[in-house]
């Protein structure tokens, strides 16, 4: 079966249409296994009201309890950081939006590291990350 890894704007745009249920989310890929990164669930819990924060909490709970969620060691740190400072000299500091692309280079790097595949609706940054990072990423739509 293959392993994937939605990424926040995949997870939100799943969340906001009511599938708050995990073991719903084979849509995603016909075989797929699905992770949940440690780094989208930051991102969640960040952009979360009260009400939505108890789903974000089932969310946890559930990948937690089957035992599919991916924590970046600090190599992927160290790496993530390596690919930034690879993009800023390729497009700019100022045009990257650095902070911005943090979360996405440590998914990227995180799940290449696993062999899973990221699922996003965000092209045009994984792209950008997959010029200088080894990984697997497809683009969907929700």
């Amino acid at each position: 079966m293959e392993p994937v890894l939605p990424d926040s704007s995949v997870c939100i745009a799943v969340l906001r249409a009511g599938e708050s249920d995990p073991s719903r989310w084979r849509w995603l890929s016909p075989q797929a296994v699905v992770w949940l990164s440690a780094v989208v669930l930051e991102e969640l819990y960040a952009g979360a009201s009260r009400r939505d924060r108890r789903v974000v909490e089932r969310l946890e709970r559930e990948f937690d309890r089957v035992g599919r969620i991916i924590v970046p060691e600090l190599r992927d740190w160290t790496q993530a950081g390596k690919v930034l400072a690879q993009l800023a000299i390729e497009y700019g500091f100022e045009s990257i939006g650095r902070g911005r692309l943090t979360n996405d280079a440590l998914i990227a790097v995180s799940a290449g590291r696993q062999g899973i595949t990221v699922i996003t609706e965000n092209e045009r940054d994984f792209a950008r990350l997959s010029r200088f990072q080894p990984f697997r990423y497809e683009v969907r739509s929700i």
